[in-house]
């Protein structure tokens, strides 16, 4: 079978066949397949779409690239039960939702992505922590599931390898925001993962790959539907991402305000509603609490007791991270030598959330092509959220950067994404939907 075939198929329309895929997906995970006709069919892939049969193929041809993880013979005693987003600016949430669900007695083994296009990645964050081993082998990362209930962790070279791959190419060629593809990938690392259940956050707004309600709920549905197929029953929550989630986009320091959270210290109340919102679904699916309103209360009391924090302390500590990394985080994240306000006047009226995110990337904490390397130290922190009333005593962010002229970049990029006004505009719900299938 020649490649160009392939591409020329989906070129012109045509559904894929299941040999099709298959010989693409051999190609991803062996590396035969150069990177220029991989991105050729996937912009192919991303203009005329796919059918749900087809990414359903795609989905099982990806998960069964490798390894395919089995939770049943650790005999766990509680539901195995994950997270995903679909990607927004500061959105720290997997470092918050993990340990909260594991102090609730679900067992989380997450499998995360770096960044892709203009939003963040939950692996990169996760390795701005000095020694942390983001991509264990598969005993480590059982043992860590199995015996303090929750693992954040990148792709490993065994996983869906060839969803890692193609993962990377789309980041780079303008093809991230395409249903199936975003289905595919999603589902193709949960399902090797061997989840019980899943609960999506669909993130919907400007800060979003779906910006529109009919956007968010097409993949939404696209994901249960698909997720279904494979047994594996999953909620979906729609979710506001039309600003910065939290007050912090960048790796240390999105880090640094989960500690934070953790710790019970400061907990934004947009982020809060996340979290806790998604955190219950999670509670709730698993089977551990049988109606919203107290799973929720038991996520309250996992944060409010201390014993989220202590989670995720041991979970560091088990995957190579600095044993005091809760109690002494500030000792351990790096820190950028620039830090200046970026001021405004007025009430802030909207944030253009992508751009916040592609000002990240020009400082240096995204990547703009494949492998490049991170400063985990730059972003912003300080976000202010909208409605906020801007000034001299109140700046709209601060600035982390590696130099004075990077930093007048990033003023430039953050005052031309934000709008003040004269008063605070409607506000919007956090939580929007709630999909069960």
């Amino acid at each position: 079978m020649l490649f160009t075939d392939v591409i020329r198929t989906k070129r012109d329309g045509s559904a894929l066949s299941r040999e099709q895929i298959e010989f693409f997906v051999d190609g991803l995970a062996d590396n035969s397949l150069p990177a220029e006709q991989v991105s050729s069919l996937a912009m192919a892939i991303f203009l005329n779409s796919m059918s749900f049969d087809e990414a359903g193929l795609l989905t099982s041809a990806m998960a069964s690239s490798g390894t395919v993880l089995d939770w049943k013979k650790e005999g766990l005693g509680g539901p195995v039960v994950d997270k995903h987003s679909t990607g927004g600016v500061g959105d720290k949430v997997s470092f918050l939702l993990a340990p909260i669900a594991a102090a609730c007695g679900c067992f989380v083994p997450m499998i995360s992505g770096r960044g892709l296009g203009h939003t963040g990645g939950t692996t990169d964050k996760a390795e701005s922590i000095p020694g942390y081993n983001a991509t264990p082998d598969f005993g480590l990362f059982r043992k860590v599931v199995k015996d303090i209930g929750c693992a954040i962790i990148g792709q490993t070279e065994d996983l869906a390898p060839a969803d890692r791959r193609f993962y990377a190419i789309r980041d780079v060629t303008g093809t991230v925001e395409s249903v199936p593809l975003i289905t595919a990938s999603i589902l193709a690392k949960k399902i090797a993962a061997g989840l019980d259940y899943l609960v999506m956050d669909i993130k919907l707004g400007n800060g979003a790959f779906m910006e529109s309600p009919e956007r968010a709920r097409e993949l939404a549905n696209s994901i249960i539907k698909t997720a279904d197929s494979a047994r594996l029953k999953t909620h979906a929550l729609i979710t506001d991402m039309n600003e910065v989630l939290g007050t912090t986009v960048g790796n240390a320091l999105e880090i640094r305000e989960s500690i934070q959270y953790l710790r019970n210290e400061v907990r934004e109340p947009r982020l809060d509603d996340v979290v806790l919102s998604l955190c219950a679904e999670m509670v709730l699916l698993g089977g551990i609490e049988s109606d919203r309103e107290s799973a929720r209360r038991r996520c309250e009391e996992a944060v409010s007791s201390g014993k989220a924090a202590e989670k995720f302390a041991r979970m560091t500590a088990a995957l190579g991270g600095p044993i005091d990394f809760v109690d002494n985080y500030d000792a351990h994240l790096a820190k950028a030598p620039v830090i200046r306000p970026v001021h405004l006047d007025g009430v802030l009226t909207s944030v253009n959330a992508r751009a916040v995110g592609n000002a990240l990337i020009e400082l240096g904490g995204g990547r703009k092509k494949v492998g490049e390397k991170l400063n985990f130290a730059v972003g912003f922190s300080d976000f202010a959220s909208v409605g906020s009333a801007l000034g001299q005593d109140r700046p709209l962010a601060l600035i982390h950067a590696a130099n004075d002229a990077d930093a007048d970049i990033a003023t430039r990029n953050l005052l031309n994404a934000c709008e003040t006004g004269a008063s605070s505009p409607e506000m919007r719900p956090v939580i929007s939907e709630i999909l069960t299938g």
